[in-house]
Protein backbone atom coordinates (compact mmCIF):
# COMPACT_ATOMS: atom_id res chain seq x y z
CA UNK A 1 0.00 0.00 0.00
CA UNK A 2 2.92 2.33 0.65
CA UNK A 3 4.00 2.12 -2.98
CA UNK A 4 0.46 2.81 -4.27
CA UNK A 5 0.09 5.90 -2.05
CA UNK A 6 3.52 7.19 -3.09
CA UNK A 7 2.69 6.69 -6.76
CA UNK A 8 -0.67 8.41 -6.28
CA UNK A 9 0.97 11.34 -4.51
CA UNK A 10 3.63 11.59 -7.21
CA UNK A 11 1.11 11.55 -10.05
CA UNK A 12 -1.19 14.05 -8.36
CA UNK A 13 1.74 16.35 -7.58
CA UNK A 14 3.21 16.02 -11.08
CA UNK A 15 -0.12 16.85 -12.69
CA UNK A 16 -0.79 19.68 -10.23
CA UNK A 17 2.48 21.38 -11.24
CA UNK A 18 1.63 21.03 -14.93
CA UNK A 19 -1.97 22.18 -14.49
CA UNK A 20 -0.93 25.04 -12.21
CA UNK A 21 1.59 26.30 -14.76
CA UNK A 22 -0.92 25.85 -17.56
CA UNK A 23 -3.53 27.78 -15.59
CA UNK A 24 -1.16 30.59 -14.68
CA UNK A 25 0.38 30.99 -18.13
CA UNK A 26 -1.72 29.25 -20.75
CA UNK A 27 -5.21 30.10 -19.56
CA UNK A 28 -4.63 33.60 -18.23
CA UNK A 29 -5.63 35.34 -21.45
CA UNK A 30 -8.61 33.08 -22.16
CA UNK A 31 -10.45 32.74 -18.85
CA UNK A 32 -12.11 35.26 -16.57
CA UNK A 33 -10.44 36.12 -13.28
CA UNK A 34 -13.19 34.20 -11.48
CA UNK A 35 -12.60 31.08 -13.58
CA UNK A 36 -8.85 31.29 -13.00
CA UNK A 37 -9.40 31.47 -9.23
CA UNK A 38 -11.63 28.38 -9.44
CA UNK A 39 -9.07 26.55 -11.57
CA UNK A 40 -6.40 27.44 -9.02
CA UNK A 41 -8.62 26.05 -6.25
CA UNK A 42 -8.71 22.71 -8.07
CA UNK A 43 -4.92 22.71 -8.38
CA UNK A 44 -4.43 23.70 -4.74
CA UNK A 45 -6.69 20.93 -3.42
CA UNK A 46 -5.00 18.44 -5.72
CA UNK A 47 -1.63 19.48 -4.25
CA UNK A 48 -2.87 19.23 -0.66
CA UNK A 49 -4.04 15.70 -1.25
CA UNK A 50 -0.87 14.72 -3.13
CA UNK A 51 1.05 15.70 0.01
CA UNK A 52 -1.40 13.82 2.23
CA UNK A 53 -0.97 10.69 0.12
CA UNK A 54 2.82 10.90 0.46
CA UNK A 55 2.56 11.48 4.20
CA UNK A 56 0.20 8.58 4.83
CA UNK A 57 2.38 6.27 2.74
CA UNK A 58 5.34 6.97 5.02
CA UNK A 59 3.69 6.46 8.36
CA UNK A 60 3.36 3.15 10.13
CA UNK A 61 0.57 4.07 12.51
CA UNK A 62 -2.22 3.24 10.06
CA UNK A 63 -3.14 -0.27 9.01
CA UNK A 64 -2.96 -1.41 5.41
CA UNK A 65 -6.77 -1.48 5.36
CA UNK A 66 -6.98 2.17 6.48
CA UNK A 67 -4.35 3.18 3.93
CA UNK A 68 -6.28 1.37 1.19
CA UNK A 69 -9.51 3.16 2.10
CA UNK A 70 -7.72 6.53 2.17
CA UNK A 71 -6.05 5.76 -1.17
CA UNK A 72 -9.41 5.22 -2.91
CA UNK A 73 -11.06 8.19 -1.21
CA UNK A 74 -8.21 10.47 -2.27
CA UNK A 75 -8.11 9.15 -5.83
CA UNK A 76 -11.85 9.45 -6.38
CA UNK A 77 -12.04 12.73 -4.47
CA UNK A 78 -9.37 14.48 -6.51
CA UNK A 79 -10.71 13.16 -9.81
CA UNK A 80 -14.24 14.29 -9.02
CA UNK A 81 -13.47 17.50 -7.12
CA UNK A 82 -10.49 18.95 -8.97
CA UNK A 83 -11.34 17.26 -12.27
CA UNK A 84 -14.84 18.70 -12.37
CA UNK A 85 -13.49 22.15 -11.52
CA UNK A 86 -11.01 21.91 -14.40
CA UNK A 87 -13.78 20.93 -16.80
CA UNK A 88 -16.24 23.55 -15.56
CA UNK A 89 -13.75 26.43 -15.65
CA UNK A 90 -12.47 25.62 -19.14
CA UNK A 91 -15.86 25.00 -20.76
CA UNK A 92 -15.68 28.37 -22.54
CA UNK A 93 -12.52 27.17 -24.29
CA UNK A 94 -13.72 23.71 -25.17
CA UNK A 95 -17.18 24.81 -26.23
CA UNK A 96 -18.61 21.94 -24.20
CA UNK A 97 -20.98 22.74 -21.37
CA UNK A 98 -20.02 20.68 -18.36
CA UNK A 99 -22.66 22.29 -16.13
CA UNK A 100 -24.48 18.97 -15.88
CA UNK A 101 -21.32 17.63 -14.21
CA UNK A 102 -21.30 20.35 -11.54
CA UNK A 103 -22.83 17.93 -9.03
CA UNK A 104 -19.53 15.97 -9.12
CA UNK A 105 -17.60 18.74 -7.38
CA UNK A 106 -19.34 18.40 -4.00
CA UNK A 107 -19.34 14.60 -4.29
CA UNK A 108 -15.57 14.75 -4.77
CA UNK A 109 -15.38 17.07 -1.79
CA UNK A 110 -17.26 14.52 0.31
CA UNK A 111 -14.72 11.85 -0.69
CA UNK A 112 -11.84 14.14 0.33
CA UNK A 113 -13.51 15.01 3.63
CA UNK A 114 -14.14 11.30 4.18
CA UNK A 115 -10.44 10.53 3.73
CA UNK A 116 -9.58 13.01 6.48
CA UNK A 117 -12.39 11.61 8.67
CA UNK A 118 -11.11 8.03 8.25
CA UNK A 119 -7.68 9.20 9.39
CA UNK A 120 -9.11 11.10 12.35
CA UNK A 121 -11.34 8.19 13.36
CA UNK A 122 -8.39 5.79 13.29
CA UNK A 123 -6.23 8.19 15.28
CA UNK A 124 -8.92 8.64 17.92
CA UNK A 125 -9.42 4.92 18.39
CA UNK A 126 -5.67 4.34 18.93
CA UNK A 127 -4.45 4.09 22.46
CA UNK A 128 -1.61 6.27 23.65
CA UNK A 129 1.57 4.39 24.37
Amino acid sequence: MQRKLLILGSILGFLAVILGAFGAHGLKQFLSAESLVSFETGVRYQFYHAFLSMLIANTSIFSSKTKNIVFWLLLLGVILFSGSIYLLTTSTLTGVSFKSFAFLTPIGGVFLISAWFVLLFNLLKMREK
